[in-house]
């Protein structure tokens, strides 16, 4: 049985005025008795019949909007999480069978939110940095669990994180999460509507050209270049040039390089080297100058 030949109605769901249609549609829909539902279930299972399943799957739509209707807090299309929910739904309808008399909805809820779970982890944002899987469970059970609109009290929090063997800091950062919705940093604004909130890219400062900042920035390399003359002047006249050359020049020397200038072996020069750098160090440790 494809999942195709038992769409539903073929209903533009990508408006309001769509959705609301729809829903209208399927609260209409007949609610079939157990023995009617039987009878269809028995139909589809024994002989294939797709006009059953296609009738299984209609009278019971009903239950998928209000399924997804509990999923309408992670700001997702409710028309998507509609259309998964019902995907869910002929799946179930696809496994049910009659013969455990258990009602088809109370056998579909699962597949119905299963599907649904799925969806909402591949396209909601904020789930996809709960990798763990008792991450993923905080993420779910966290509206579940919440008695209020307002924000968790400490005892709340505790009793969760010990539910799912996560820590608190897990549970507090979830919630923020779940309480303040992602909002794009440099976001574009096509409306007109005055309670348009603008992107953090519109009001937040740009402290890399600020007065102060600059100023700053500028007597602390002054401040740096100081202290490093005063501990080059501190070293003797060939490792001073060493440094220098070594350390500060464009164009470095090799060791081998220096020692044929100096007649020295190239081991005497990093020799030299190594002692004028413990030296400055020394010396800079003394002279960093306040800011």
């Amino acid at each position: 049985m494809s999942q195709t030949s038992l769409m539903p109605f073929g209903m533009n769901l990508s408006n309001d005025a769509g959705l609301a249609s729809y829903i209208r549609a399927v609260n209409a829909a007949p609610v079939l008795t157990a023995v009617e539902e039987r009878k269809l279930a028995n139909r589809f299972r024994k002989h294939g019949d797709l006009d059953a399943a296609r009738q299984l799957v209609l009278t019971n739509l009903r239950h998928v909007v209000r399924v997804a209707r509990g999923f309408s807090g992670y700001g997702l299309p409710q028309a998507d999480l509609i259309q998964e929910g019902n995907i869910g739904l002929m799946k179930a309808v696809k496994h049910y069978d009659p013969k455990h008399k258990v009602r088809l909805v109370s056998f579909a809820v699962h597949w119905i939110r299963a599907e649904i779970f799925d969806f909402v982890l591949r396209n909601w944002r904020i789930v996809k940095v709960a990798t763990t899987k008792a991450q993923r469970k905080l993420f779910f059970n966290l509206r579940k669990s919440r008695t209020h609109t307002g924000w968790m009290n400490q005892g709340e929090i505790d009793t969760l994180a010990a539910n799912l063997d996560v820590s608190t800091a897990n549970v507090k950062e979830m919630e923020a999460r779940l309480t303040n919705p992602d909002v794009p940093f440099d976001a574009h604004d096509d409306t007109d509507d005055e309670q348009f909130r603008a992107s953090p890219a519109g009001y937040l400062q740009d402290m890399r050209y600020n007065p102060e900042r600059v100023i700053t920035q500028s007597d602390s390399e002054a401040a740096r270049d100081r202290n490093l003359d005063a501990a080059l002047a501190r070293l003797d006249t060939r490792a001073r040039d060493i440094i220098r050359r070594r350390w500060l020049d464009d164009d470095k020397p090799t060791l081998h390089e220096m020692a044929r200038e100096y007649k020295v072996s190239a081991e005497r020069i990093r020799q030299i080297e190594k002692k004028a750098l413990t030296e400055m160090k020394q010396e800079l440790g003394r002279k960093i100058e306040p800011i």
